[in-house]
């Protein structure tokens, strides 16, 4: 029985219905080789993934736990997005030396630049551990210890991490072998007006015409292995590396990326899109909107505060035009309703058949009784994730408050010292000005949209004391709080002490309204999210089931993956056609002097004025600068490789289109489109305006 069902599972984990649809297991794409290869690929499955040979998997990496990068040297040369990049080029900047504005070059090796804190990880191999997870068909509910036995056998005398995924709702579980390079230097960064150029304003846009990309370089000890900074370090000797086409894209070109895909719920039942089109969206957009204005008029008024906010700001803003485009694409493409029709159809496939209604038939009221109980405390909730997580005083109180449990537990004063690292960062980042302002518009927001019987004593004591008043309150905790003052941290953290952290404000303020919260709605959420869990698991079984007919692949769970599908135009709406690819021209016409998201270098206006394009054109004449494919990606894989179906590097896709914002949750064929870099603007960004064309020697140009 075990045995049945975990094959089961392993043959429909691999269909699909659209060619373009799918975020696929590498170490499983055997399966899929019959159509990549229709497509244009004319790779092996073993040249994709393989444990015996160096295959385009130890090209591809998880850069930082947020992105995805490519290796392109044999020196270990790392390609990845501006954006992916962005905090480091940030934390190296300053108003004298302002690489955010500039960008910044290495010309040889001993210029590169560390990042403390930042990491780069190698999937080593994947192996199935379904039949660990069940007995008699029967999920365990030891799942944590499973795990962990497992992911400790898996490295047993090795340099070696290990993590058990589950997937398809816990219907699945895989193991992943890693190894994470800790060593990671800044090579080059095109000014924001290339990397950024068109901003908020073309974020999730097409066409798009950014250069989106950035250079780092991985380094390891003598021995090839990881090792934490050095001078002595060498740079990695990677088991394999992308090489580089110059040939160009045409329509309908075989392409595939590969990388960390994030997170996508497309199996997510018409109440949850409901909830989030409903509830979670809207209160998200709100509370966002509200933080972006005060840190953008901040930004514009002091360069400094400029370079302290600008990742910050983009980090924010990224994910609320995220929400906003969701919401709309939710809405014209009718995703709650197809989901429902889908539902409909579904229990009349339960219904119709008696095993069936016994095994399945819960599901449906179990649904409604968890969603009817989620509704009522959802708005809270992002409440308090938005606007108290929101708050950098109170995260670092979080933060400082772990440090001190371990330490105050085990007289570690390790912990303490990375503590102070931390805190070194957050302070070189934090003007008590702007937070002030944050702090109190946050705390207004929840205070008025959260009914009061969900809201910490915090409130009712800053009624009393503070007669409601925000403002004064915010005061009193910025003059008094060890974390709106570098030098009262500094010295707490000589003589680090409990008492004198339970009596800071910003710590009393965390630690209440976090603990009230835990009392009040965690119960209530504790119990929705175990439910759904339950649900969730239960209803995949008979989703693969009632589908078995065709094939499926796993949600996103920043796992890497590979999608595969061709360069591609679409028709975004009536009349309007767009093209798959931009050039240096567009650049050009967008370029307005007067707006910060479409300032265009003077040196990159000379170098089209003059036509000096290297070997970058294309058979317009023009450098190419984007295009897009109909790739399935998600959050996660910005910075992920492009890649021809000879396996070689064609572009570094960096986002998405407007019109398909509701794809991590539906996927749309007609409309959904990848957007990525042309490789050919990257070296002519890094040969022919940086003046760096001594990078290019390390890779294999073809």
């Amino acid at each position: 029985m075990k045995k049945l069902f975990t094959t089961l599972l392993i043959i429909i984990s691999f269909t699909k219905t659209f060619a373009d649809e799918g975020m696929w297991l590498p170490h499983l794409i055997s399966k899929n080789m019959e159509e990549l290869h229709k497509l244009g690929c004319e790779l092996t499955a073993e040249d994709i993934y393989s444990i015996n040979k160096s295959s385009l998997k130890d090209a591809v990496v998880n850069f930082g736990n947020f992105c995805t990068g490519e290796i392109i040297s044999a020196d270990g040369l790392l390609l990845t997005n501006h954006h992916c990049g962005f905090s480091s080029v940030q934390s190296h900047s300053s108003v004298e030396k302002n690489y955010i504005s500039n960008g910044f070059w290495a010309m040889n090796k001993s210029e590169e630049l560390p990042n403390a804190g930042l990491t780069i990880t190698f999937l080593v191999r994947v192996e199935d551990v379904t039949s660990n997870y069940f007995k008699n068909g029967v999920l365990v509910t030891n799942i944590d210890s499973v795990s962990t036995v497992l992911q400790n056998n898996a490295v047993r005398g090795t340099h070696y991490t290990a993590e058990v995924k589950p997937f398809f709702e816990r219907n699945s579980f895989y193991l992943f072998v890693n190894e994470t390079y800790k060593d990671v230097r800044l090579v080059g960064v095109p000014p924001s007006s290339v990397g950024k150029f068109g901003g908020d304003t073309d974020n999730w846009m097409w066409p798009r015409h950014t250069g989106d990309f950035c250079l780092f370089r991985v380094y390891a000890g003598a021995d090839g292995k990881p090792a934490d900074y050095s001078p002595n370090n060498v740079p990695l000797k990677p088991r394999h590396y992308l090489p580089i086409s110059l040939q160009g894209l045409k329509q309908n070109d075989f392409s595939m990326v590969m990388g960390f895909s994030g997170n996508t719920e497309r199996y997510l039942n018409s109440q949850g899109i409901l909830l989030a089109y409903n509830q979670s969206n809207p209160t998200k957009i709100k509370i966002r909107e509200k933080k972006l204005s005060i840190l953008a008029e901040d930004m514009k008024q002091d360069p400094a505060v400029r370079i302290q906010y600008v990742s910050k700001y983009a980090r924010i803003s990224n994910y609320y035009k995220y929400f906003i485009g969701q919401n709309k694409g939710l809405k014209t493409l009718g995703v709650a309703q197809r989901k429902q029709e889908e539902e409909q159809a579904f229990y009349q496939w339960v219904n119709a058949n008696a095993g069936r209604k016994e095994k399945y038939g819960s599901l449906k009221g179990g649904y409604e009784s968890a969603y009817l109980v989620y509704e009522n405390v959802n708005i809270p909730y992002v409440y308090f994730e938005e606007c108290f997580f929101g708050i950098d005083v109170f995260m670092e109180a979080y933060r400082a408050s772990n440090a001190l449990s371990t330490y105050t537990a085990s007289g570690d004063l390790a912990a303490i010292e990375r503590y102070k690292a931390s805190a070194d960062k957050y302070y070189k980042d934090f003007n008590a000005a702007t937070e002030k302002k944050v702090f109190t518009a946050l705390l207004e927001m929840y205070r008025d949209n959260v009914p009061a019987d969900m809201q910490s004593s915090l409130f009712a004591m800053i009624a009393k004391k503070y007669k409601n008043n925000m403002s004064k309150y915010a005061d009193a905790v910025f003059a008094k709080s060890i974390f709106t003052d570098q030098a009262k941290m500094n010295a707490f953290l000589a003589h680090p002490q409990a008492s004198v952290l339970e009596k800071d404000p910003a710590y009393m303020a965390m630690q209440t309204t976090l603990e009230e919260f835990r009392a009040k709605m965690g119960p209530y959420l504790g119990r929705v999210y175990q439910q759904l869990d339950d649900l969730n698991h239960l209803y995949l079984q008979a989703y693969l089931e009632w589908k078995k007919s065709e094939l499926h692949y796993p949600d996103a769970n920043f796992s890497m993956r590979l999608t595969y599908g061709s360069v591609k135009d679409y028709k975004a709406k009536d009349a309007v056609h767009y093209l798959h690819q931009t050039h240096l021209q567009g650049i050009i016409e967008k370029e307005d002097s007067l707006n910060d998201d479409f300032i265009v270098p003077k040196k990159l206006q000379q170098l089209y004025a003059a036509k000096d394009f290297g070997n970058y054109a294309d058979s317009t004449g023009n450098v190419p600068v984007c295009f897009i494919s109909n790739n399935d990606i998600t959050g996660g894989n910005s910075g992920s490789p492009v890649i021809n179906g000879k396996g070689e590097l064609v572009g570094c896709a960096f986002d998405g289109n407007w019109e398909a914002m509701s794809g991590d949750l539906v996927f749309e064929p007609k409309l959904q489109r990848c957007i990525s870099v042309d490789v050919r603007y990257i070296l002519f960004i890094v040969d022919k305006y940086a003046g760096a064309g001594y990078l290019l020697k390390e890779m294999d140009l073809r």
